[in-house]
């Protein structure tokens, strides 16, 4: 059956790992956001000043309502800072800002996984959808070709959020390696720097583990179906 199979135990685990990740994610924020950076910058003055000196002129910074909301848009080429991070002058605002401006950086450079992550998009907001409704009709009418579609189709998702690692990581690795070389933070602040941008990233690897697990879980079910 789909429900109550062994691997359900370990989702359950990766659930709980995800949710922990979330609540460290926003603790730490919080944290470092008392925390008022050396330079003085706020969120949008770094973000501004690191597109500048690379050369990014043409992209452009808006805030956005809410927190840690922040996300950078390939399409329009705009870094979208939440209200905090674009206002504030703290260690965790400088730190996101900084990170998304990484995108930006990869956008411009090509950076071959976000390149491909761009290309997966379209397919997997399609697909992703329809992956979850042709599992369940599969397995409740026992039709294995729809479970094996549905398998591929979920394939398709994991596989964007294992693309999206090295995306985030590597956009973190550039944001504190320029904030070093330009100046933003001091050496006494970069370990703030590592942990608002490492616990942001733990999100992404919960969320890849969830839905890694769960295609696993569908693979076995589907395997001794057939058996």
């Amino acid at each position: 059956m789909l429900f109550f199979h062994p691997m359900d135990f370990l989702i359950l685990i990766a659930f709980g790992i995800s949710l922990w990740a979330q609540f460290r994610v926003k603790s730490t924020f919080n944290t470092w956001t008392q925390v008022p950076i050396s330079s003085g910058m706020t969120g949008y003055q770094a973000a501004r000043q690191m597109l500048d000196n690379n050369g990014l002129y043409d992209v452009q910074i808006e805030p956005v309502q809410g927190r840690l909301t922040d996300h950078y848009d390939p399409i329009h080429r705009v870094v979208r800072l939440s209200e905090p991070v674009y206002y504030e002058s703290s260690v965790s605002a400088v730190s996101v800002a900084c990170h998304e401006v990484g995108h930006a950086i990869q956008h411009a450079n090509s950076y071959p996984m976000l390149v491909l992550r761009h290309k997966m998009f379209p397919v997997v907001n399609l697909v992703s959808g329809i992956a979850p409704l042709l599992l369940l009709a599969g397995f409740f009418l026992q039709i294995s070709g729809l479970i094996g579609i549905g398998i591929v189709f979920f394939s398709a998702a994991v596989l964007f959020q294992l693309v999206t690692l090295p995306v985030e990581f590597n956009a973190s690795s550039r944001a504190r390696d320029l904030m070093i070389s330009e100046g933003f933070i001091r050496s006494d602040e970069e370990g703030g720097v590592a942990k608002v941008l490492n616990a942001a990233a733990l999100t992404y690897v919960a969320a890849a583990l969830i839905s890694l697990l769960e295609l696993l879980k569908f693979i076995m079910i589907f395997a001794n179906s057939r058996e």
